[in-house]
């Protein structure tokens, strides 16, 4: 089972023949933030079997970098997404993108890849506010997804640590947690290095990969607290060693490859 991060919340997930991407995140610049680290992933970050868009902020469902993607990729989205986000029934639809809706709970069996094989993937809550706009209403929840495959992967999407967390997500192998932002202060519904290490000592899975930190950052803050820019992958692997010291911890670069268990 093979990994590649390639900044922000996006991951390419292989695991037995099937190809899947998460968050797609592709753009130099978005609103106010600029990509500081890393070069904007290349089109074979787009090639995938399916697509997992965890909730409905702008830097997770980010319809150009969806639009890059081929004829007849599954794309699996929070239900309501399509109501909430016209634009995405627009842009699948002229893509030839096949959407499904999931809410926490709901599964689907993704297999027959250009690569063969297959995988489960399992919606689950998350602790976020999901909404498209930052005023809009909640028309769809925001999510997490756990891949069954060889091995059982846990993407949280943008989370906080909710009580039910690992009950609701079960036994898993590999965890990819968020552990920053895009900005010098963190809100409610999400995790900072700190929050993300409690997570994975109750998660306890054999490794662990953090996600959506150092990557994008405000135009005109490069001086502002810049190293909740720089630091929390770092830290993460300290307070991971900390809090879940049996757990092993990768923190590739942009654009790397691992391999995991």
């Amino acid at each position: 089972m093979e990994i590649t991060w390639w900044g922000h919340a996006t991951c390419t997930v292989e695991d037995s023949g099937v190809r899947l991407l998460t968050d797609p995140l592709f753009a130099r610049r978005l609103a106010h933030l600029r990509r500081r680290r890393g070069a904007v992933p290349p089109p074979e970050a787009a090639v995938a079997d399916a697509v997992l868009v965890s909730h409905l902020h702008s830097d997770h469902l980010h319809l150009p970098s969806l639009a890059r993607l081929a004829r007849g990729t599954r794309l699996l989205v929070p239900r309501g997404a399509p109501g909430a986000v016209p634009g995405l029934a627009r842009m699948a639809g002229a893509r030839g993108l096949a959407v499904t809706e999931l809410a926490p709970g709901d599964t689907v069996a993704l297999g027959d890849g250009v690569r063969g094989g297959g995988v489960r993937v399992r919606a689950v809550s998350a602790l976020h506010d999901g909404r498209r706009l930052p005023f809009g209403p909640r028309l769809a929840p925001a999510l997490g997804y756990v891949i069954e495959g060889s091995s059982r992967t846990y993407f949280a999407g943008d989370t906080g640590l909710f009580d039910s967390m690992a009950d609701e997500v079960g036994p898993v192998d590999v965890a990819l947690l968020p552990v920053g932002g895009w900005g010098p202060n963190l809100g409610p519904g999400h995790l900072d290095a700190a929050g993300a290490a409690r997570a994975l000592a109750l998660l306890a899975p054999a490794a662990a990969v953090p996600v959506h930190w150092g990557t994008y950052w405000p135009i005109g803050m490069d001086a502002v607290r810049p190293h909740e820019f720089h630091a929390p992958g770092e830290e993460f692997v300290r307070c991971a060693r900390r809090e879940a010291p049996k757990v092993t911890v990768r923190l590739p670069a942009h654009g790397e490859r691992v391999r995991l268990p």
